[in-house]
């Protein structure tokens, strides 16, 4: 499996200009907890609602600045093409919770910890689904 088999796709962007509390409405909107920030289609960060408190907030409210100031760079990301394991790594190593999904340098998606999860919850009952039928068939005998 690949990541661009379990990302969510299209990705939500804003240009680096976007104000912190224009990205925050765009996120509410959208009901993500984070947005690319591209330029001409290029990634150029990510801003997470982490990021908007921290960044933002905790320094006193400035909904005019623009996230260009407030998004995190540089951007660990996984090729749409990259499998499962690779992105498993990646997770690991840069210690986040979403990673951009890029094809040919450009963002199409973002791949969640929690999308990896849910994978790993399906692929776990796709396993035991047979195995209790048979436990169940056993102890009705």
């Amino acid at each position: 499996m690949k990541a661009e088999d379990l990302m969510t796709s299209p990705p939500v962007t804003v240009g680096p200009t976007t104000t912190a509390f224009e990205a925050a409405l765009v996120m509410e909107q959208e009901a993500v907890g984070c947005v690319l920030v591209t330029d001409h289609g290029r990634l150029r960060g990510i801003l997470t609602d982490r990021d908007l408190t921290v960044r933002g907030l905790a320094h006193g409210p400035h909904p005019a600045q623009p996230v260009v100031e407030l998004m995190t760079t540089p951007v660990a990301t996984v090729n749409a093409g990259d499998d499962l394991d690779t992105a498993y790594r990646t997770f690991r190593s840069a210690g986040v919770r979403r990673l951009p999904v890029l094809d040919d340098g450009r963002p199409v998606g973002v791949l969640t910890v929690d999308d990896l999860l849910r994978d790993v919850v399906e692929r776990l009952v796709d396993l035991l689904i047979p195995v209790s039928r048979s436990a169940l068939r056993e102890t009705t005998v």
